[in-house]
């Protein structure tokens, strides 16, 4: 037992700087669902052909204009897809936004426009950080997820033209069956790579990603704690697996008493697999990245090709259009959004939960598996209450 009081939960998780009420840390553009691929998860089934409906260019301005009304700090403004890259003035709004003081980053996938050439143009627009999807450690793993073959082999040139380049690289990982065994591959390739972040995605059911099968509550469970773990070498987060929170509160509780986490088998073997291939060997991290406490809807805003405002990508209810009434206003003030900043409104387990506040469930896989988005988290294995060894030390 050490005498090292444990760390206040601000140092643990990160809070945005501003109310999440008053304004999001991140807004996410879905720029086209335009898209050559073919992934096998994919929220938005993209196609071939832009949409005539997404919005043009003078609509994507006045996006940004609305993203900039929120004052500043402004929020990190992500375009993402489908693919970005099958825009012809992706270049000029990167540029745009980048005019109006946001800090941009581009989302693009593993496709031909993956080039030097445009990479180099998004950077000089202004764009500071790039976020590409590795969901196999072997071009066969990755390219039969994706769809295409030849995909691993561009994304991963991508990946180095653009830390040449001076671009921030963040890698996303799809955590499902097909991606789970292959864990501790991947965390090895994206440190030997060096990018900036790795982001597991736990998958939410909607979409083609309806049509995978889904991990076990006890597997998810295992590969939070995985994450954990690699967050000793290299910066590590989650998208749609908001219990990554409790996990670091709760891991270190469990190190100021000098004790272990209870994990299950796929723990063991994702570990044991990691080992093997050195992947927690040479310098580790000075501090922990922080995961930051956001949500759907709560510090966190989707923006579709149409201009439909939804609390996530992954939760497709729509507060409203961006052409009929001003971003900021649907952020604040859509009883939808203000019904997910309210812990008090959780239902199931959720509900009652000791870590409501920090956690909350994944609100997006909540109404995709039961159609309503204030419902338990159906994936977490968590009981509240039910681990009193491992609660937070008091705070």
């Amino acid at each position: 037992m050490t005498d090292t009081p444990f760390p206040p939960r601000s140092r643990l998780v990160r809070t945005p700087r501003h109310a999440v009420a008053h304004r999001p840390f991140l807004v996410i553009w879905e720029t086209t669902r335009a898209c050559p691929l073919a992934c096998l998860h994919c929220r938005a089934e993209a196609n071939l052909l832009r949409s005539p409906h997404e919005l043009d260019g003078a609509q994507a301005r006045d996006l940004m204009d609305q993203i900039a009304a929120f004052g500043r700090p402004y929020p990190l403004f992500v375009m993402t897809g489908g693919d970005p890259f099958q825009r012809p003035d992706l270049t000029e709004l990167v540029a745009y936004g980048t005019s109006l003081g946001l800090r941009v980053a581009v989302s693009p996938s593993g496709t031909p426009t993956l080039t030097r050439q445009n990479l180099t143009e998004v950077r000089d627009a202004g764009a500071v950080a790039l976020s590409l999807s590795v969901d196999g450690s072997t071009a066969a793993r990755h390219d039969t997820f994706r769809g295409v073959d030849g995909v691993f082999d561009l994304t991963l040139d991508g990946w180095r033209t653009a830390r040449e380049l001076g671009l921030k690289v963040q890698i996303n990982t799809t955590v499902s069956r097909h991606s789970l065994h292959d864990l501790a591959d991947i965390a090895a390739l994206v440190r030997r790579e060096k990018a900036m972040l790795w982001s597991g995605f736990l998958l939410v059911p909607t979409g083609r990603g309806a049509e995978l099968d889904s991990l076990t509550p006890d597997e998810m469970e295992d590969v939070l704690h995985f994450l954990y773990d690699c967050g000793a070498v290299m910066a590590t987060k989650t998208t749609e697996g908001h219990h990554f929170r409790r996990i670091v509160l709760q891991r270190a509780a469990l190190a100021e008493r000098g004790e272990e986490p209870r994990t299950g088998p796929l723990h063991a073997r994702l570990t044991a697999r990691a080992a093997a291939l050195g992947l927690f060997e040479g310098e580790r991290r000075a501090v922990r990245r922080p995961p930051m406490d956001v949500s759907s809807g709560r510090g966190f805003v989707f923006v579709s090709h149409t201009g439909e405002v939804t609390p996530s990508g992954f939760l497709p209810m729509s507060a409203d259009n961006t052409k009929r009434r001003p971003l900021k206003d649907i952020y604040r003030t859509s009883p939808l959004f203000l019904s997910l900043r309210d812990p008090s409104l959780l239902r199931g387990k959720c509900g009652a939960c000791d870590y409501k506040t920090v956690c909350g469930g994944s609100r997006s896989r909540a109404y995709a598996v039961t159609g309503d988005p204030l419902a338990a988290d159906p994936w977490c294995a968590y009981q509240p209450n039910t681990l009193p060894e491992e609660q937070p030390c008091a705070q």
